[in-house]
């Protein structure tokens, strides 16, 4: 199952992916048009979700697309959950529990965005894939945590590096937070459209030369390791988003480094679930 926010309604996506389902107009009202607010009520509508008929589906255009979770009370974000990006960044593989911060939500957009570069800055590419819970998580076991997951999407955690380096301490979640440098989509799919949910391609690139290439078996810390880590420490809410680390190849970690230039495009895909397309502005 796809599940979109198509101009800021909630739909479903037919299989073809080429025709979208007003929710609220299928369900009767049954459910209302907020994409974010459908994972208060997760069960129920993937319930309903699973026997709906989706004949009825309107075409649409990627560009109407928006995030599948526009406005989730917390994003965490992961670092250094890839052995090879860990080491083209210069540190040790995460022990325990890895290095977390935030992307604030006004730093989401959809999976089709212009972006605009920050002035004086080195603007870096991260593709990883992203997990929206859709049932509350607090101290869960890892062997548990796929039935808290509601679905899937891709992200990029786009970075302006000299924000996020400056000291005299780090500025993570400032310089991961301007605006559009979290797009994510093109939709949310559940895991049960996957063969292996823990085994995805992801890969992304600039201008058509791609720059990474990875697999999701590759985490040092998978889904179910990181919902068991972060909802011992806090509670997961319906409609959270986890961006999940990102794989070797990023602007930092090249020689000579390389950073995102006015008229670049990004395009990033994950096996199983689409892509997303940012163009870039000075």
């Amino acid at each position: 199952m796809r599940i979109a926010n198509l101009t800021g309604r909630l739909a479903l996506i037919t299989d073809d992916q080429k025709r979208a389902v007003d929710v609220e107009e299928a369900s009767g009202g049954r459910f209302g048009s907020d994409p974010q607010a459908v994972y208060e009520r997760w069960a129920e509508f993937r319930a309903w979700a699973d026997t709906a008929e989706l004949s009825a589906g309107r075409p649409f255009e990627a560009t109407d697309l928006g995030s599948p979770a526009p406005a989730p009370r917390q994003l965490l974000a992961i670092g250094l959950n890839y052995r090879d990006h860990a080491s083209e960044s210069g540190f040790q593989a995460p022990k325990g529990l890895p290095p977390v911060f935030t992307k604030f939500a006004t730093s989401i957009s959809g999976p089709v965005s212009e972006v605009a570069l920050p002035p004086e800055g080195h603007t870096d590419w991260e593709v990883e894939l992203v997990a929206v819970i859709g049932a509350r998580a607090e101290r869960i076991a890892e062997a548990d945590a796929w039935s808290h997951v509601a679905g899937l999407a891709a992200g990029q955690d786009i970075s302006e590096r000299v924000s996020q380096l400056a000291g005299p301490a780090p500025q993570f979640s400032l310089g991961k937070s301007f605006p559009g440098f979290a797009p994510i989509g093109p939709w949310l799919v559940t895991p049960d459209e996957f063969d292996n949910p823990d085994d995805l391609e992801l890969m992304c690139s600039i201008n058509g030369e791609e720059v990474q290439k990875g697999r999701t078996r590759d985490l040092i810390f998978s889904i179910p390791a990181l919902i068991a880590k972060l909802s011992a420490v806090l509670p997961l809410l319906p409609g959270d988003v986890i961006f999940t680390g990102t794989p070797a190849g990023v602007g930092l970690g090249r020689e000579p480094q390389r950073w995102l230039a006015p008229g670049d495009v990004l395009v990033s895909s994950i096996e199983g679930i689409g892509e997303l397309r940012q163009t870039f502005n000075g």
